[in-house]
Order: C-alpha cells, then structure tokens, then sequence
C-alpha cells in the first residue's frame, strides 16, 4: 500500500514517531529532513509566484497569494512552543541562508528544548524576532508553525487575536502538519485556526484533514513523504488500516482493465436500474448515462410505461422495460421481460426518481437475493421501513448512497458530528457498505474499514449529480461483483470517477457550467487521462 492511502489519529502518529526515535533516528536529524523537504517547497512556490507575475504584470491586476511582486522574498514564520515551532525555525534558517528576508513571530515564554535551542540559533544568525503583532514588518507570504498534531485546547487570549490578524492579512499561509487550531482527528476549529492557503502534511495524511469542517482552513494540502518505514506504519495502523485516502492507483487496481480478449457482453456484468417516474424522468435518464459510461455489458432499466420512449431516445443500447403504472405516474410493480429472473441481473440498483409511490417496488428488490444499491427515494422509502431492522435481514451485499439529509432520516440517532464516525457506525448497524456523500465523501463496509475520498469540487452541487453516480457504481459493480473485489474498493472507485469528472469539467467550465448531463460526457475523459 502506497502511503499516500494511509490516514491517521494523533495518537497514531504519535505512537508512529515514538517508534521511529525508539530506533535510534535523532528528533534533531528527522527535524533537519522534514524542514528541508518543506524549505525546497517554498523556494518554488517562491519561483513560480514570480514567473506569474512576470507574465501578469503588464495586462492584469495581480489578486492573492500572488500579489507582493519581483522584489517579495520577505517571509514571516510563526513559531509555537512545540516541535512544530522547531520545525518551522529551522525552515527559517534555510531560507535566511537562501537570500530571503525572514522575520519571526514568537509570543511563547516557555519552548521545548530542541525547539529553544533552534530559537536561540535563528537570534544568533541576526533573523528579526517579535513577540507583539503590532511590531511586525510586512511579509509577503507566512509560514504556519504554531501548533501541530495533537491539539486538543480551545485557543484563546493573545494567540487567538494573532491567528485572527494573520487571517485578515490577506497572505499567502503556509501551515505545517495542519493549520494551527484545527483538531487533528476530527477538524473541528478549537477556537480559532489559521486559514491556509497551503497545509504541507508531515509524514502520513491526519484525519482531519480529511474533514468537511477543515476544509475552509486547509486550503491546498500535500503530504510531505519523510520515508516512514512501512513496518512502524503497520505496527500501529495494521496490515489493513482502517481509514484510507482513495487514490488513482487503487483505482486503478479496481477498475475491470484491461479485459481479457475473449469477454464478451455476457461476462461484462447486467446491471439492473430501477428508476425514474412521470414527474422525475430525468433521474433515469442521467442514472442511465452514468451507467453507459461504467462499461457494463448489458443494462436494463425499469421505468414506468409512459417515460420509455424517452429512455430509448437517450440510451438506444439498453433494453428499456415499460412497467405499469400508478395514477400519480410511478412504477407500480415491475414486468421483467419474457424467459427474464432476477437471477438475470448481477446487479440492481434502485432509486433515482421514483417517488415514495413506489414503496412495493423497493420492499421487492430488498427481499431479493441480488447485491443492491440504494439511493433517493429508494433510501427515503427504506428509512420509513426502518433502515437497521430491514437491512438486518438481507444476506446480501446493500450499498447506500446517502447525502447528509437522507443519512439523517436513515440513521436519526446517530451522531454526526464526525462524519467518519457516523458512516463506520451506519455501516456496522446495518451490515450495508454506506457511502456518505460530500465534499469529502466516506465510505464505510460494516468492519469500519472507511475510504474517505480525498478531492472534491462544488461544481458537483447540482441536482442529478447522485443519480450519475448511481448508474456509475452500479455498473462497475455489476462487472466485478463476482471477482473477489471488496464492495467498498469498487464504491470508493466510482466516488472517485465521478468527483474527477465534476473537477475536470469544472476546469472547463467553471463550477457553474456543470450540470449533471454534462458531467456524464466527462466520466470518460478521466480514464482517458489516467
């Protein structure tokens, strides 16, 4: 497993690192690696900030992180008490000995020794070192080393007002492991937090990096690689650990490709979608494009009688199957076609636009035997059958693909203050893998085992944009289900496919210009990019 996946706790890493320097690896020399590894990354920022505004300055009006200029290599460090203030001081040492213009802001009496011995240093080479906000000189971008992994306090007093002044300065932040204030394991702001333009994570991703809440605070994260050995990560975390970053190599590894010469449409999967209504057609349709684009070999879609000419209009490869029914125009029962079982289909997914008029429809495929994905109506109907008791009973794989309103008429006692919590908890109650959608969309299988998918982009904000994703999953799982392929991989790969398709269109198209049929035309570009 690439390190890239792996994801931890304070207590985690803590417990990471205390192996590491029970090997003998000096806390001064890991300090040195981590902070030159970090220095290189500013110099290029540095560099490329440059070379923007080289390019800028004659035609348009420069906005934050890179306003300052060729002649901006003035940089502010701000320096905690811990071994995050140590790290910070000898990134500025470096940098002082690159040519830059470093000053330092250091309000604390008491430093940990390292972290004193460092400062007395940075004195020493004649770096400038204030203790009052009011004091400071103009900066043009700042280093964030107050406080790293394992902050647990609110911040207050005369800390909080100068995170509060960094804030409103308007620059370019550079925050160490994570932005001061956040909560490692959850992202909850402890008061008050830097907000990041960049969070230059320290040796493995932490947790609440990872949470919706920090997000506003991290802005662009990257991980810092300091060579952890693999065996002091699986000490701790275990062989397989239990939250994982999704990542495009396991992906990758999940994704049906190549295909072996001989398959052919038979051995490719047959997704069943159950989906759509007078009032909500276009839920099946855009269900069936996201279906389309998986590869499935054969898909067939149940929609009411009157919409599937429609359908046949969008999805000429797919067997439509015109099912009676109600007065208010949704399924009433299904009608599968003549010599077809549900042992016909690999798998069934169910929801998109069906309106609660089809609660038979969907008692029906619960209490069949093939793997089922639940989404839309067909979560907000199993909600008033009552999710744990009715899930408890199938003995077979159930995916549910909720977003935060439909988790909370799901799971109304669970509490969803953290969200990886929330969905492991949701997932060991029901026996279900549940997908919990978001900016930063966890996946949990009923062990607790949880992807968390790591990019995301507000362009997916649009009706329809889960029905795509409905299709997309369902008919991944429908090619792999027989194959060895944890259900949770296969989920987390098409959370992953569809958020890099919102995010490529974006680029395209703004985050405005995305709606859910044009995000279909992008679900192939991706894999045509990987």
């Amino acid at each position: 497993m690439i390190k890239e996946q792996f994801v931890v706790t304070s207590a985690q890493m803590r417990d990471i690192e205390g192996r590491i320097f029970a090997a003998g690896m000096p806390v001064a020399a890991l300090m040195e690696k981590v902070a030159g590894l970090m220095s290189d990354r500013f110099a290029l920022f540095e560099t490329l900030r440059k070379r923007h505004w080289q390019r800028l300055q004659s035609s348009i009006p420069l906005s934050p992180p890179f306003q300052g200029g060729l002649g901006g290599s003035n940089v502010g460090i701000l320096v905690g008490p811990g071994h995050n203030g140590g790290d910070a001081l000898v990134v500025a040492r470096e940098l002082h000995f690159r040519g830059y213009q470093v000053w330092i802001y250091q309000p604390f009496s008491k430093l940990k020794e390292l972290t004193s011995q460092h400062f007395q240093y940075a004195q020493s080479l004649g770096i400038s070192c204030f203790q009052e906000i009011a004091e400071l000189p103009s900066c043009d971008f700042l280093i964030d080393g107050l406080f790293g992994f394992g902050l647990e306090r609110e911040i207050t007093g005369n800390i909080a007002e100068a995170i509060n002044h960094f804030n409103d300065w308007n620059k370019p932040i550079f925050s160490i492991d994570l932005p001061s204030g956040l909560h490692t394991d959850t992202g909850e702001v402890l008061g008050t937090a830097i907000k990041a333009t960049h969070t230059f994570c320290l040796g493995l991703w932490k947790q609440g990096l990872l949470q919706e809440q920090a997000l506003e605070y991290i802005g662009q994260a990257e991980l810092i690689d300091f060579d952890i050995p693999l065996a002091d990560i699986h000490a701790v975390l275990g062989e397989v650990p239990k939250i994982k970053r999704i990542t495009k190599t396991t992906v990758i590894q999940t994704l049906p490709l190549p295909r072996p010469p001989v398959t052919h449409k038979y051995k490719a999967g047959h997704l069943l979608l159950i989906c759509g209504s007078k009032r909500y057609a276009g839920g099946a349709i855009l269900t069936g494009l996201g279906a389309r684009a998986s590869g499935v070999g054969m898909l067939s879609i149940a929609v009411p009688e009157s919409i599937k000419p429609l359908l046949v209009s969008h999805l000429p490869e797919a067997l439509i199957i015109g099912c009676p029914e109600t007065e208010t125009g949704a399924i009433s029962h299904l009608e599968l076609p003549e010599k077809t079982d549900w042992s016909s289909f690999t798998v069934i997914a169910c929801g998109p636009g069906l309106t609660k008029d089809a609660t038979p429809i969907v008692e029906q495929v619960i209490n069949s035997e093939i793997p089922l994905i639940l989404d839309a109506d067909g979560l907000n109907i199993l909600a008033e059958l009552g999710t744990i008791s009715t899930l408890q009973k199938r003995k077979t794989t159930t995916v549910l693909t909720p977003h935060t309103g439909e988790f909370h008429r799901l799971f109304p006692d669970i509490d969803f203050q953290d969200r990886v919590k929330a969905v492991q908890t949701a997932a060991s109650q029901t026996g279900a893998v549940v997908l919990l959608k978001g900016a930063r969309t966890a996946i949990s299988n009923p062990e607790g085992v949880v992807w968390i998918n790591p990019e995301s982009t507000p362009a997916l904000a649009r009706g329809g944009s889960g029905d795509v994703l409905t299709g997309l999953m369902g008919g991944i799982l429908a090619q792999v289900v027989n194959k060895q392929v944890n259900i949770e991989d296969v989920v987390a790969t098409a959370a992953w496919w569809h958020s890099q398709a919102g995010i490529l269109a974006a680029k395209e198209r703004t985050e405005l210009g995305v709606d859910a049929f044009t995000l279909t035309q992008y679900l192939m570009r991706v894999l045509c990019d990987m």
